[in-house]
């Protein structure tokens, strides 16, 4: 799972965190909504901002929502939500702005220094923006 690249910055460990969570595998679908939202979003927003984006949560399956204490229709569920912050966090607030401002975008909810982006590849996004959603 190590080297299966979604996209040219990101992996698919890095959306499903093996080391910790072993079990936490997804389908080919779910794979396949995670390289959606790798390039319709969160490549253009590393572009955009100019520096590497960390992935602290990505793909979930139901024991891993359980464990970090996810909402039972979250979208990480579905391989279409991702919590990041980027690498430099004096770019946190030009990720927000460009998030904010994309067309795909589905969710956008803020946190200190982290947001949560999620994507919708088979209806059109909500763009359900909440800044300073998560305390």
């Amino acid at each position: 799972m190590d080297d299966v690249r979604l996209s040219l910055h990101f992996t698919l460990a890095e959306f499903c965190n093996p080391s910790r969570y072993p079990a936490n595998v997804p389908t080919t679908q779910q794979i396949a909504n995670m390289i959606y939202g790798c390039l319709m979003l969160l490549e253009p927003a590393r572009e955009a901002i100019g520096c590497p984006i960390i992935i602290n949560s990505g793909f979930r399956n139901p024991r891993v929502n359980t464990l970090v204490g996810g909402v039972a229709s979250s979208q990480h569920l579905q391989g279409q939500a991702a919590d990041i912050r980027p690498k430099d966090p004096a770019k946190f607030q030009q990720l927000v702005g460009f998030l904010k401002a994309h067309a795909l975008t589905d969710q956008l909810l803020t946190g200190p220094g982290w947001l949560h982006i999620s994507w919708a590849p088979f209806r059109p996004p909500r763009h359900d923006v909440r800044i300073g959603y998560y305390k």
